[in-house]
């Protein structure tokens, strides 16, 4: 009996995550809209500017402690120099999105997206390592992190936005196809499907900034809601790793 041909799958996420580079760069340039800097609540508390953008960013700091700390001492196998990164991106995301939100302009927003970009690309990184193999992650993730900050070194200088969509687009893309297309290593991976499903959320409420503020009585706008959807997002891959065991293999049974 011949071996099923393999390849197919590689070659496929290979596609799923560069064709959207290729057509994105078709079009043009995409700009900086500074109305993002304009968010509905800007409401100041304790000395803090923008209190609950800023407070609602406590998450990120706590997860991405919890996460490397998991990592230093849980996680036997898999992607493991992707995961440390990840987690250090979300810890660090919550300093950047603190010094943002205390003075919301393009400057301060490049340090608010430099640990998104290098989380998102880790966690690329890792999807990709624990589904090809270990020599693929370490192969990936220096170039990933590499292209990840140069997008955003290319909108500070060209401000253009099209490379770092990207950035954020691919991982997602990335998840979807592995979860499709690839048999699961370890149990719990139901939990990249939660992630995916906080962060499109996380997405709707950032764009939703202005009506979910006047949704609920100026008690919470969308943008602080964003935060929590996407440490939700970001909690699921936690429990995924906290949670998860490896599948056994199947040993084909002795010729008799």
């Amino acid at each position: 009996m011949t071996a099923e041909p393999r390849g197919w799958r590689e070659w496929a996420l290979l596609a799923v995550v560069l064709v959207p580079l290729a057509l994105i760069l078709t079009r043009p340039p995409i700009p900086q809209d500074l109305a993002f800097h304009a968010f509905a609540d800007d409401r100041a508390w304790l000395c803090i500017p923008s209190f609950q953008n800023v407070a609602s960013n406590l998450p990120f700091l706590l997860i991405g402690v919890a996460g490397l700390w998991l990592c230093a001492g849980r996680i036997a196998g898999g992607a493991t120099r992707s995961w440390v990164v990840f987690f250090l991106g979300v810890a660090l995301a919550f300093f950047g999105s603190v010094w943002y939100h205390w003075n919301p302009n393009n400057e301060t927003l490049v340090w608010d997206r430099l640990p998104i970009v290098i989380a998102f690309m880790a966690l690329f990184s890792a999807l990709v390592g624990e589904h090809l193999g270990a020599g693929v992650e370490r192969a990936v993730l220096a170039p990933a992190l590499a292209v990840g900050i140069a997008s955003l070194a290319w909108w500070a200088y060209a401000d253009d936005l099209r490379v770092y969509v990207w950035c954020q687009a691919a991982p997602l893309l990335a998840i979807v196809f592995v979860l499709i297309a690839y048999p699961g290593k370890h149990t719990h991976r139901a939990y990249l499907a939660y992630a995916l499903a906080a962060y499109l959320l996380a997405k709707v409420a950032e764009f939703q900034d202005r009506e979910i503020y006047a949704l609920t009585s100026h008690a919470m706008s969308g943008h602080a809601l964003k935060h929590l959807l996407a440490a939700l997002g970001i909690f699921f891959i936690y429990l995924m790793l906290r949670r998860r065991k490896q599948i056994a293999a199947e040993v084909p049974a002795a010729a008799t």
